[in-house]
């Protein structure tokens, strides 16, 4: 099963090159092999998000790794890279014989400047309305960064001042997109939050055990 996903994505790299080339500078594709997450730019063409091979994957990536097989392709949705860049972007999952998810194509076209534009005619024209301000994605080639800033995005409120439900949540949160599928995360997240790496494991121990009893509840 490893060798044919491997000649899977030996078969897609120049597809990768012949891809960017066809729509230009503006446009980057990115081939991800998610079995080693922390490095899992095997190919990359163009240059939005600033990544090279050996790089880890965004947010976005990890989101999917998260959902594993149940995971669904993403297509035309758009982010703005922490430098300012408006992307948009489509995520297409590769799967083997078996309906495995193992990896994913994502295409990244930087329309900034068409954004800008468009809001230059809107205004000539007199269309006032503002479009609503796309979220802000990670990408880098440092698995950590990622996690830092997902990590941040959760620190609403003090971990001390947390009830158990509340812990439990944001463990569940932080599972749910894809967090702990990254070696050494547990010890990051315990590291950012003050808690043992013991504690952070029960923690997500019994917050998985929480959503499988909620799930189970829900198909009863």
């Amino acid at each position: 099963m490893e060798t044919e996903r491997d000649a899977i994505l030996a078969a897609l790299r120049p597809v990768v090159d012949g891809i960017a080339a066809t729509f230009g500078p503006v446009c980057e594709v990115v081939l991800h092999d998610y079995r080693k997450p922390e490095n899992s730019v095997v190919a990359i063409a163009g240059s939005v998000t600033g990544r090279r091979v050996g790089g880890a994957m965004s947010e976005i990536g990890m989101r999917m790794v998260a959902r594993g097989d149940e995971a669904a392709d993403e297509l035309n949705y758009v982010t703005r890279t922490d430098t300012g860049t408006l992307v948009k972007s489509s995520t297409m999952l590769l799967r083997d014989s078996t309906g495995r998810v193992f990896g994913a194509v994502c295409v990244n076209v930087d329309v900034t400047a068409a954004s800008e534009v468009h809001a230059l005619l809107g205004a000539l024209a007199g269309i006032g309305a503002a479009p609503e301000e796309p979220p802000v994605t990670t990408f880098g080639d440092d698995i950590d960064s990622v996690v830092d800033v997902m990590l941040d995005a959760h620190r609403h409120q003090s971990w001390a001042l947390l009830d158990r439900a509340g812990r439990l949540d944001l463990f569940r949160s932080l599972d749910e997109r894809g967090v702990f599928a990254v070696r050494r995360a547990i010890e990051q997240v315990a590291g950012r939050l003050g808690i043992s790496r013991a504690s952070a494991y029960s923690y997500l121990s019994q917050s998985r055990k929480q959503a499988q009893q909620t799930n189970a509840g829900g198909h009863s």
